[in-house]
């Protein structure tokens, strides 16, 4: 069960930036999948890290101010390790839009650590590489 769980959580992570069709990009779903203090990190092309909030707003602004449009990313594969109340997912992904009206895609490494809350599981830090 705890498989199938982790596996709806990640789903909705990466649902959370899609914005295909015109809809609107729902990235504040993030407050409730990854816990307050949780830390986002981005290893490249240029390393930064983040907290929830820091990483919210200006992903909500590009993907609801008309400047990318059609986006969404996807999990090519996965492996999940699962023990007690921890769980760490190790990953390839893809993602494609149009940015500034200029189409492109792209993917890359993405590692989600997980913990069980009380109130299901819940993503404790994500971190990611980009490839072109």
């Amino acid at each position: 069960m705890s498989k199938i769980e982790i596996d709806r959580v990640t789903a909705e992570f990466f649902g959370a930036f899609d914005n295909r069709g015109g809809k609107e990009a729902d990235v504040a779903r993030l407050r409730r999948l990854v816990l307050p203090g949780g830390v986002i990190v981005v290893t490249g092309p240029e390393f930064r890290v983040y907290t929830v909030e820091e990483f919210i707003e200006p992903r909500r602004r590009l993907l609801n101010d008309g400047r990318l449009v059609e986006f969404s990313e996807w999990e090519t594969s996965e492996r999940t390790e699962i023990a007690d109340g921890i769980a760490s997912r190790f990953g390839e992904y893809r993602k494609s839009g149009v940015l500034d009206g200029e189409p492109f895609e792209g993917g890359g490494t993405k590692t989600i650590q997980f913990v069980r809350t009380p109130e299901g599981w819940r993503i404790s830090a994500f971190a990611w590489h980009d490839r072109p």
